[in-house]
């Protein structure tokens, strides 16, 4: 983890980052500010174009605020100069999904459909391509906050490993299993 919080992060053009006596990091780019508050042992340098975080001790608990805070700062600089992107497949028959403002509505097998009420740093969209599953897409500059929200909505109804039915990352490749039709093909077998 040390070696994480050695590592200096370089600012892209356009990024200010400034530190309050409280501790409290502020970083501001194109799309938006972000702020976190440190530990007060935690000493954070802004050179210029980069920024440079310090520990006092060689503690186990020092080494993993280090690159803890390290990494922290680095996810807050690139979340606001690109941002970060998630999106969900729903794989199901009659599964889809629906955005109106801030509110996201899923239908995914329930008698009910399911609402999140989004925060407002969350933007999203649904997508229905004929003959493809519904693709729900989330964007924001905070990366804690999108990762928190996208597995809000991947728990409402997990991949199953029979079918892989459920709501899943795109790009996740799922462990599946034989069901029992196999098993039972495999025992006449022998």
């Amino acid at each position: 983890m040390s070696r994480i919080g050695k590592l200096p992060i370089t600012l892209p053009k356009g990024v200010t980052v400034s530190v309050s006596s409280s501790n409290e990091v502020s970083v501001k780019g194109p799309k938006g500010e972000l702020k976190q508050r440190l530990d007060p042992d935690i000493t954070v340098k802004v050179n210029d174009g980069s920024v440079v975080l310090e520990r006092p001790t060689e503690q186990k608990r020092h080494r993993a605020l280090h690159g803890l805070y390290r990494a922290l700062l680095a996810n807050m600089v690139k979340g606001v100069t690109d941002g970060y992107e998630k999106k969900l497949e729903l794989v199901g028959v009659g599964f889809r999904a629906q955005v109106t403002g801030q509110l996201l509505e899923i239908a995914v097998g329930y008698s009910h459909p399911v609402l999140f009420a989004l925060p407002k740093e969350v933007k999203a969209s649904a997508e229905q391509l004929k003959g493809q599953n519904p693709i729900i897409t989330l964007n924001s500059i905070d990366k804690q906050l999108i990762g928190q929200m996208a597995a809000k909505i991947r728990g409402v109804r997990r991949p199953e490993p029979y079918k892989g039915k459920g709501i899943k990352f795109v790009g996740e490749v799922l462990r599946r299993k034989a069901g029992k039709s196999a098993a039972a093909a495999g025992a006449s077998a022998k």
